[in-house]
């Protein structure tokens, strides 16, 4: 279990594991102390059950962006409130929910929420609210200002599928900021801060302007995620991703520009490293023409003269090189026919 170290006034973040053995019992305090400390006093924690704090099984963490705060949070164990913090808690909140359940109590004329996995809840909360998670829930928390986007949402709930494109852009957004948060400049956190609440925006117009320069990163690394979640595709293309993030193909191709790379190398670059992992996992490994066939190379000649541009070396030398080796021919066979490539964009 660990608390990070850094906070100012514009950020903080920490991270908390009480998963391990022998935690459980210490969690909840480390957590409390964590978030107080290192995020400020803007968001109170609530008074959880004595079965909650007796077996606070928790892994996580949270940053701060101003007057922004997103939390990551995996609870082995349930979780349960028996009472809201002290105070007026006027925020917007978002609840993405990958897995498990996270149920909400209605705050004062509106009726409680449960969030299921693969859906996610965004809401004006005027007041605290009680809450209660299934064991193995897994779920980003976003806490953001009111004055932002509750003119925005007035009274609705807004609810839907967590892989919707403005809410893939918004939790990609929000995990570069945790891995980038600790050498972000006073610069660095306003755009950052802003960018997420320009997203959040989008999630609760449902579109966002694919225009807007600060959402180039954010739109580039939802890409990406999605790309390696289906390398193995035949269909995958700059042309899939760009219809599945409702954005046009120029404009994901600009968002990867300004990193200095191309859908296409990206997807290309990606496939050959998981193929490279496999040449080297051992008896069982697939032979040549099968990872040219699985990560969707045109054919095996294909597949080699790529390895070796990337490797400097081909499939078979690259084995050699750190002892996992098999028989000559059915590791690196002749080079077969050319055979149709496929769907045109695939990356091979």
């Amino acid at each position: 279990m660990s608390t990070g170290t850094r906070a100012d006034v514009s950020h903080g973040a920490f991270r908390l594991d009480s998963t391990v053995p022998g935690a459980a019992s210490r969690g909840l305090d480390a957590f409390r102390r964590g978030w107080e400390t290192q995020l400020g006093g803007g968001f109170r924690l609530p008074a959880f059950s004595p079965a909650t704090i007796g077996d606070f099984r928790v892994k996580g963490r949270a940053a701060r962006l101003s007057d922004v705060t997103i939390a990551d949070l995996h609870g082995a164990s349930a979780t349960r409130t028996v009472g809201t913090p002290r105070g007026d808690e006027d925020l917007v909140r978002m609840y993405v929910v990958r897995q498990g359940t996270w149920a909400l109590d209605g705050p004062r004329d509106r009726d409680g929420h449960t969030v299921s996995a693969g859906q996610f809840l965004l809401r004006h909360f005027g007041h605290p609210s009680a809450f209660e998670t299934a064991p193995h829930t897994t779920a980003k928390i976003l806490f953001m200002p009111t004055a932002m986007l509750g003119p925005l949402l007035g009274n609705r709930t807004i609810t839907g599928p967590v892989d919707s494109a403005e809410v893939r852009l918004l939790a990609a957004h929000a995990n570069m900021v945790h891995e980038t948060i600790a050498d972000l400049s006073p610069a660095g956190v306003h755009a950052a801060h802003n960018t997420l609440i320009e997203l959040a925006k989008a999630v609760a117009q449902s579109r966002f302007d694919e225009t807007e320069p600060l959402l180039a990163p954010s739109l580039a690394r939802a890409a990406k995620d999605l790309a390696d979640r289906h390398l193995a595709h035949p269909e995958l293309s700059p042309t899939m991703l760009a219809r599945e993030l409702r954005v046009s193909v120029r404009t994901l191709q600009r968002a990867f520009a300004a990193a200095g790379e191309s859908v296409t190398t990206y997807i290309r670059h990606q496939r050959l490293e998981e193929a490279r992992l496999a040449l080297v996992a051992g008896p069982g490994r697939p032979s040549v023409s099968e990872l040219a066939a699985h990560w969707q190379f045109a054919d095996s000649s294909h597949f080699i003269r790529a390895f070796k541009k990337r490797y400097g070396q081909t499939p078979t030398e690259y084995a050699r090189s750190t002892g996992q080796t098999r028989p000559e021919a059915e590791l690196d066979p002749a080079p077969a026919p050319s055979t149709p490539a496929g769907p045109p964009g695939t990356g091979t």
